[in-house]
């Protein structure tokens, strides 16, 4: 099981989920997501998946789903996509593109500090959450003290995640699985389910704020459980 985090969260959100996959049995891999580029975050993972040896059940959440879906295109070791309140964008579509999917919308821009970082490009920047709505728009489910732990640890992202096209998806050539989160407030629920629809995923709703992982691990856990055992 390799678990890919996504922006304004580390490989940490993915811990209670990792406690029960490894009590099944699986071993499991939470590697760090560079944030820099779809392209660059796409060819990292792509280098990590090379490393191992056996079947593959790759999971992304948020952001990390655009980058599971590119990073396992052509190869055949992965077995599954599931996808956690995630972005499974389509060949030439943006992050940002598929945001609106739906006819969804979401307020998450609004509230953003970006701070500057070595050998960005003119315009660029790297995107946080500001902390004084990180509960609100990304953890609305968990207890106010752990959401303001995520919102402190939270990893920004660059600016340019947000506008580079994907490439060819791998939900297209290998089965996939959705959880949609109907009370999220950082991908629009429209547009989970307009890319669940479109990726032909075997697909399951909750009521969950966008960290689904954290605030209903045992849920995230059956479904990605459900995808190694299909």
């Amino acid at each position: 099981m390799v678990l890919e985090h996504g922006a304004f969260a580390d490989a940490s959100g993915w811990n209670d989920v990792i406690h029960t996959l490894q009590r099944r049995g699986y071993t499991v891999c939470a590697p760090a997501n560079p944030l820099r580029s779809l392209t660059g975050d796409t060819e990292y993972l792509k280098s990590f998946l090379a490393t191992l040896s056996g079947p593959v059940v790759l999971v992304g959440h948020s952001y990390g789903g655009a980058v599971i879906t590119g990073a396992a295109t052509g190869n055949p070791a992965v077995k599954a996509l599931v996808y956690i309140a995630a972005y499974a964008p389509e060949q030439g579509e943006s992050v940002g593109q598929a945001t609106a999917l739906g006819g969804g919308s979401t307020e998450l821009l609004q509230h953003i500090v970006a701070r500057p970082f070595p050998g960005a490009a003119t315009g660029d920047a790297d995107a946080s959450i500001d902390p004084a709505y990180f509960r609100q728009l990304f953890a609305q489910d968990l207890p106010a003290a752990q959401a303001a732990q995520m919102a402190a640890a939270q990893r920004p992202a660059a600016f340019a995640t947000l506008a580079q096209p994907a490439g060819a998806p791998g939900w297209k050539t290998i089965p996939s699985w959705y959880l949609v989160a109907r009370d999220d407030h950082t991908i629009p629920p429209a547009a989970e389910r307009a890319m669940a629809k479109r990726a032909g995923a075997r697909t399951v709703e909750i009521n969950s704020s966008h960290a689904a992982m954290a605030s209903h691990p045992r849920a995230v856990s059956d479904l990605i459980l459900n995808a190694a055992t299909s």
